[in-house]
């Protein structure tokens, strides 16, 4: 093999073995002298060829390269086939030095600088303008956020209302009707409506079924698991008293309205509780209110929306310009 000096030359190692052979080449590293002058530059191995039958060609390349001027002898390599040793043949490298003119210096010239490569606009446009967009958003990001902070703050104020409770809202409703003296009414149909309704409202309200939607008889059977019976009674009394009235057109008598009255009154009494519910109100705001409040929404949201897409660009803009630079 003959090269000149610093230049790199191939030498290659081939073996046929069988198919299922294990093969182990000599191995160097990157620069490792193989001889003294004569250095490794790299070394890879081919596909395996086929050969015949169950045979086939394994082969690895080494480059190598040398910056001495003379002729150097390779050693035998030797290759190993399932741990056997076998050896190649022995080989010569020549390297022959160029000759240099030294009578005529002046035709030598000095290494020559770095190039700058010529500016290419078509190179740097997409970057620049995916720049100006990116700072254009972060403009409009900023105009918003002082819109944001100077804007009218809306507060909303949260007021507590006490309610009354059930039994508070029935007696107020028997009053108006002990005021109406509906107990002396002859119009007893009127005075049962009103008074069934109020303890339907008042049992609904109080127990949490849907007393009004309900038949006397339902409201007693629901009721008989937590009241006193005595006190159901008189409920019972009063409810079929007020539908003989209202669907069998039964005349009552003067005390019997007021027993009825008393009993629903008593019963009221007997199944009240004392625990005041209250309820948080939001007052409803001005037109001018919600709608600056909308406006402040989209305004975040516009925020959002441009601070994610000016992070997209600025990620583009450093992929562009890393491309270009490297």
């Amino acid at each position: 093999m003959e090269l000149l000096i610093g230049q790199q030359t191939k030498l290659m190692v081939s073996a046929i073995v069988n198919k299922d052979a294990r093969v182990e080449f000599p191995s160097f590293q990157p620069l490792q002298m193989i001889v003294p002058g004569v250095e490794v530059v790299a070394q890879h191995d081919t596909d395996s060829s086929a050969v015949e039958d169950n045979m086939v060609r394994r082969i690895r390349i080494y480059t190598l390269t040398s910056f001495d001027g003379k002729l150097y002898y390779l050693p035998p390599m030797k290759v190993k086939v399932d741990g056997k040793t076998f050896t190649t043949n022995k080989l010569a490298l020549k390297v022959v030095e160029v000759d240099v003119d030294t009578t005529n210096v002046d035709k030598f010239f000095p290494p020559k600088d770095v190039q700058d490569n010529p500016f290419q606009w078509a190179d740097w446009s997409a970057a620049f303008w995916l720049s100006m967009l990116m700072l254009l958003l972060l403009a409009a990001v900023c105009w918003l956020y002082v819109q944001l902070r100077t804007g009218r703050s809306i507060v909303i104020p949260i007021k507590s209302i006490k309610r009354l409770l059930p039994h508070q809202k029935a007696m107020r409703e028997i009053e108006l009707i002990k005021r109406g003296n509906m107990t002396s009414s002859e119009n007893s149909k009127e005075y049962y409506t009103r008074l069934t309704e109020t303890l339907r409202k008042y049992i609904e309200e109080r127990y949490g079924f849907r007393a009004m939607e309900m038949t006397s008889g339902e409201i007693i059977e629901k009721l008989t698991a937590s009241q006193d019976s005595k006190d159901l009674d008189e409920l019972r009394e009063l409810f079929e008293t007020a539908d003989l009235v209202k669907f069998a057109k039964y005349s009552t008598l003067i005390n019997e309205n007021d027993r009825n009255l008393i009993n629903a009154i008593d019963f009221i009494n007997a199944t009240k509780t004392d625990t005041p519910p209250q309820e948080e109100t939001r007052p409803r705001l001005s037109d001018d209110d919600e709608r600056e409040m909308k406006e402040q929404k989209l305004m975040k949201v516009a925020i959002i929306i441009i601070s994610l897409v000016a992070t997209g660009l600025l990620g583009m803009v450093i992929y562009l310009i890393y491309g270009n630079l490297a």
